[in-house]
């Protein structure tokens, strides 16, 4: 039977664990090490502003189908009276032919403008109208050949409506309109704006208690 071992631990071994455990540890590689913490990311915009956003903005796109529709109804019950005054005035009258013949190239050319004026006017008319609508108030920029910039601050308004006829319920559009103070501009008329956005207008623009109206 051998006798327990009363010998001392060997203290090399001692002393290199005590190394080992003392040893730093090598730094890690910088492409393992965790990506820091993103910066939250900003909360969006809020848009209580609208419409009041200072934005140039358009007539809605579909004032321009309505706009063609006015323009046929016009252009049809302007053609149908100038021919019938045409066939009335030959019957009771009986003027000479050529006298015809003129007030018909005369009705002609008329027709064919107001043709032009119904299908290619409109389109036109929308690519050169704006409207910008502000915490100051409503600024509109409209004409083709003459342009007009009417501005209507917020404490000039005096009354504001928003109406809408058969044709403009059935697009879904309306005209907003702003009462001011004052003979210039007194009463400003803004169509082809979609229902919604004139009732939104029209209530941005309504008088305040807080505003100096005059």
């Amino acid at each position: 039977m051998t006798p327990p071992d009363d010998s001392p631990p060997d203290a090399s071994v001692a002393t290199d664990e005590t190394t080992l455990a003392a040893e730093p540890a090598a730094p890690a590689d910088p492409a393992d090490a965790p990506a820091p913490d993103a910066p939250p990311a900003p909360p969006p915009p809020v848009a209580d502003s609208w419409p009041a956003d200072g934005i140039v903005r358009q007539p809605d796109p579909r004032s321009v189908p309505l706009n063609q529709t006015v323009g046929w109804i016009t252009t049809a019950v302007l053609t149908s009276g100038t021919l019938l005054g045409l066939v009335i005035f030959w019957i009771a009258a009986d003027p000479p032919r050529w006298v015809i013949l003129l007030l018909a190239v005369v009705a002609a050319a008329a027709f064919a403008g107001l043709v032009w004026m119904a299908t290619r006017w409109p389109a036109i008319e929308h690519r050169h109208s704006f409207y910008v609508v502000d915490a100051g108030g409503l600024e509109i920029r409209r004409g083709v050949y003459w342009r007009s910039v009417i501005t209507v601050p917020r404490s000039r308004v005096q009354l504001t409506d928003v109406s809408q006829g058969p044709l403009e319920r059935s697009y879904g559009l309306g005209t907003l309109i702003v009462y001011t103070a004052g003979t210039d501009h007194a009463q400003v008329d803004l169509p082809g704006l979609d229902h919604a956005t004139a009732l939104a207008i029209r209530d941005h623009l309504l008088p305040r208690a807080s505003d100096d109206a005059v």
